[in-house]
């Protein structure tokens, strides 16, 4: 299981990457592998502000449809286009390639767990 440790966590299993004002958010490792293989990634909130747990999009898999938890408080910039035509991306590379969207942080992050604290949380 892959839980780099320059990333923040959530107990709903989003990553944030945290640079400056800005992050990259997508979900993790064991997220993706509980999931099973992606299909479709669903977000349209480009633009919106949303609060921290606020939900940002979902992400379909064979079985299931998941919503995705803003892990912070902030403006989303960006999806990520790749997964438009490729969401196995998610499946692939959840910290690569297969990132989700891009947050213009508003105000301190709150909540987040540091990689030990999240591999505790899962169990590994």
């Amino acid at each position: 299981m892959n839980i780099p440790d320059g990333l923040k966590y959530t107990k709903d299993h989003e990553w944030i990457k945290i640079e400056g004002n800005k992050a990259i958010v997508g979900i993790t490792d064991f997220a993706q592998s509980e999931l099973g293989d992606i299909v479709y990634v669903d977000i349209t909130t480009v633009g919106q502000e949303l609060s921290e747990q606020d939900v940002f999009g979902t992400v379909e898999a064979v079985k299931t449809v998941s919503d995705l938890y803003m892990p912070v408080a902030g403006k989303v910039l960006e999806v990520n286009p790749i997964l438009d035509g490729s969401p196995e991306k998610v499946n692939e590379d959840p910290y690569g390639e297969g990132w989700m969207v891009k947050v213009e942080l508003k105000g301190a992050p709150e909540n987040l767990l540091s990689a030990a604290e999240y591999k505790s949380l899962i169990g590994k």
